[in-house]
């Protein structure tokens, strides 16, 4: 059996009221909330958007 996807959290939490999203991982507000529920096929859906994801620094 596989080991679960690690989240993509990379410790730079804070949350974009525009984008609606972490600004540290690139992940929705949705995404989070829910990322402990979500089955592998999503998780991997998410880390394959964020994989690229340039944290924004303010």
């Amino acid at each position: 059996m596989a080991a679960p996807i690690e989240s993509p959290c990379r410790n730079l939490c804070s949350l974009d009221a525009e984008r609606k999203g972490c600004t540290g991982c690139g992940r929705t507000l949705d995404e989070i909330v829910h990322w402990r529920s979500m089955t592998e096929a999503q998780r991997a859906a998410v880390m394959a958007r964020v994989k690229d994801f340039e944290p924004i620094r303010r």
